[in-house]
């Protein structure tokens, strides 16, 4: 029987040397349980030396290196990366992730058994640099939780009001979850297709979970196999530039809340995010000493506060992944 082939996909964005790394770490992985087929790497307009530094790839893999010329969003990179491929799963991969060698083998086997047949999204067991597991399966987002989450009380109370994450968990077993981090994210091609691909309203941040759940409605099953490893740094690119950083997932997530609860639960969700949430992560990081992560919290909710003030001047519609 022939073994089902993989296409990898790789969205670059000033990443270093961690691009290469990611790559060599690729070459050394076992493909018993699959074929090796095109190794995409889309690169958002970097301008550092990481695709420079790239050395030369294994014989038997497919390159490709496109350069978007300027930064699409992760999303968006993503799809421009999907449109080609043909390869029977799709496997969108961080530049900071560093695969096991039997990793990807793990996954497609998991995924080929016919009792999986409806698991159209796997992930695998993430850690550190140290060994440490990551705790990176999540639960679907309720209008509830996200509130919760604007209002700070996941970081005053997380007892009571537990995160998205699945901390109760110590991900050391394979089972069904509701989502698997989009750092090692394997789709099934046609599910992926069916679907449109990554939501590009999504510019980076929440993109992975927001298609687990468009999944979950059309009949799929998202499934994490513990025996699958991959180290992952976790931040990527971004996490040199902490305020964007900040500025997009707050962004990407009142994003989710208008295209899955409505009008009334976004609005709701919006004003907490932007009256209520500032003061309490900096609440936070004083009672932390954490003097960084404060001043961090303020650049990036002067930017959100700013760009909302610019929009309501201007009188203009909001467009993909602004703040309302």
């Amino acid at each position: 029987m022939d073994r089902p082939s993989v296409d990898i996909v790789i969205v670059n964005w000033n990443t270093g040397t961690a691009l290469a790394e990611c790559l060599a770490a690729l070459d050394r992985s076992r493909t018993e349980a699959h074929r090796r087929g095109r190794l995409v790497i889309v690169d958002n307009g970097s301008t550092d030396e990481s695709l420079g530094s790239l050395a030369p790839g294994s014989p038997d893999a497919v390159r490709i290196v496109d350069r978007a010329g300027c930064n699409l969003g992760f999303a968006a990179a993503c799809n421009r990366g999907a449109a080609q491929c043909d390869a029977d799963y799709l496997l969108f991969l961080n530049p900071d992730t560093r695969v096991d060698p039997n990793a990807i083998d793990a996954v497609v086997a998991f995924m080929e058994r016919p009792e999986n047949a409806r698991v159209g999204v796997c992930g695998a067991q993430m850690r550190d640099a140290s060994g440490a597991v990551q705790r990176t399966c999540a639960h679907r987002p309720d209008a509830r939780r996200l509130l919760h989450r604007a209002l700070g009380l996941d970081r005053i109370a997380p007892a009571r009001f537990p995160g998205l994450v699945m901390h109760d968990w110590p991900h050391d077993t394979t089972r069904r979850v509701d989502h698997v981090i989009g750092a090692f994210y394997l789709v099934r091609r046609p599910v992926f297709a069916a679907l449109g691909g990554f939501d590009e309203r999504f510019f980076v941040y929440l993109e992975d979970l927001d298609f687990s759940v468009r999944a979950a409605e059309a009949g799929w099953e998202v499934a994490f196999v513990a025996g699958a490893r991959v180290e992952h740094a976790g931040g990527g690119a971004s996490s040199s530039a902490p305020v964007a950083r900040r500025v997009y997932a707050t962004q990407s997530r009142m994003e989710y809340a208008r295209k899955h609860f409505g009008p009334a639960v976004a609005a709701t969700h919006a004003l907490a995010t932007l009256l209520v949430e500032p003061f309490v992560r900096t609440a936070v990081a004083l009672v932390r000493a954490d003097v960084r992560d404060a001043a961090v919290t303020a650049a990036a909710w002067a930017r959100l506060w700013a760009a909302v003030v610019t929009r309501r001047r201007a009188g203009a519609p909001r467009g993909a992944g602004e703040t309302p």
